[in-house]
């Protein structure tokens, strides 16, 4: 079982490294071929757009083909995406690539969750969920490190090493000699179940797509129009997600001691000061852009894991996996939107506009906050606060049973 485990999360971590640096390096690649503002928006955007289709379609193939087979289809499509970027370079034909690898990405995690679900017990879980979110957040941050490795080689050298690293995720869990579990069915797509059970959660998760897709697929044009190197990007986009990982201790025991609308409300505050912080620092220097980078990632990251609690703290056992293929339904749908407008924000007004656009879509979460408290009391026996990864509709399964362990 624990070879089984190691194998997973090496494909994690090979993922994570080839999927999490195809976005900055598009960015600053498109931008020396010409590519618009607004083109460079445009492949992020069309990343999400296959990160949803990839979500709804990995459980179906599965049941179909097979852990195993279904991988091999979706790191295959990745690995074209990724090829294909050195043999056309038009904005439409990369946002094209990019649905492919966005795919890749739904579809890998769905497998590697899937198969994880099935080898926990419940004396594994929390050191297999836990290995398993150290895993992706330490990939996480060494893919943006690659980023200033990468942009410093030819083109074409840069996207076969990404291209190399997804076809190497395939080797741990297809050699492996742990046999596939079964398939789990596809968990019912309700987006109303998470308007229905909180609204607030709803707008929550929205919200933070708005912040962490912008930062992700936009901040290096930010970066690149307050002065920051190539090598300089990788490190300010790793400097957010380092504040994202810091920020969820002191986030979960706030959440959980506190009212979590409160919690929701002063942590959309701290992630409207902190995008007011940025842009008033954006020319004292480096280190104050990546000291504001730290900070942003540690006031916006939680915001999703705090919204999904509090839905959660109105659901039964049974709803929790279709409770969070709503929430990702809607972290989706504000993911989509988010890198084109802001983009396009930016190619109008200039850099501060992304801040500006994402402190708006908090300010708009603490009204409605605020009006929420008014429609309802708080829950008194809510569920613990649980780190909530941005991976796959099936995500709920492991989340299901941790939750329900710990609030026993």
């Amino acid at each position: 079982m624990m070879i089984s485990f190691a194998a997973l999360f090496l494909s994690v971590v090979l993922l994570q490294l080839s999927s999490g640096g195809v976005g900055p390096l598009d960015a600053l690649v498109g931008l020396e071929s010409g590519f618009t503002r607004g083109q460079v928006g445009l492949l992020g955007s069309a990343h999400f757009i296959g990160f949803f289709i990839g979500c709804w379609w990995a459980p179906r193939l599965m049941g179909n083909v097979g852990h195993s087979r279904a991988f091999a289809c979706f790191t295959a499509l990745g690995a074209i995406g990724l090829i294909g970027h050195t043999l056309i370079q038009t904005p439409y034909a990369w946002a094209m690539l990019r649905v492919g690898s966005g795919i890749c990405v739904a579809g890998c995690y769905t497998v590697i969750e899937a198969w994880l679900q099935a080898k926990v017990s419940n004396e594994t879980r929390g050191r297999a969920m836990g290995t398993y979110r150290m895993a992706d957040i330490s990939a996480s941050l060494a893919a943006q490190f690659m980023i200033g490795a990468l942009a410093s080689v030819e083109v074409y050298v840069a996207y076969n090493i990404l291209t190399l690293l997804c076809c190497a995720s395939l080797l741990p869990l297809t050699l492996t000699k742990s046999s596939p579990p079964k398939t789990p069915s596809a968990p019912r797509l309700r987006p109303i179940l998470a308007a229905r059970k909180s609204p607030l959660a709803a707008a929550g998760v929205i919200v933070a797509a708005l912040s962490a897709a912008s930062f992700r697929m936009v901040g290096p044009i930010y970066g690149i129009e307050v002065g920051l190197s190539a090598a300089q990007i990788g490190t300010f986009l790793a400097a957010f997600v380092l504040g994202g990982a810091i920020s969820q201790l002191p986030a979960g025991w706030l959440a959980d001691k506190f009212d979590r609308r409160w919690v929701l409300i002063w942590f959309s505050l701290a992630a409207m000061a902190s995008c007011g912080v940025t842009v008033l620092i954006a020319g004292g220097g480096t280190q104050a852009v990546m000291a504001s980078a730290v900070l942003f990632g540690f006031t916006s990251f939680p915001i999703y894991s705090i919204s999904a609690a509090h839905a959660h703290d109105f659901a039964t056992s049974d709803e929790r996996v279709e409770l969070s293929a709503a929430l990702m339904f809607f972290y989706a749908c504000g993911a989509i939107a988010a890198p084109l407008l802001t983009a396009n924000l930016i190619e109008i007004f200039g850099p501060p506009a992304m801040f500006a656009f994402i402190a708006g879509g908090h300010l708009l979460l603490i009204i409605y906050g605020l009006s929420r408290m008014r429609a309802r009391p708080t829950m008194e026996d809510r569920t613990p606060y649980v780190y909530a990864p941005r991976t796959s509709f099936i995500i709920g399964r492991l989340l299901r049973k941790d939750r329900d362990r710990r609030q026993k």
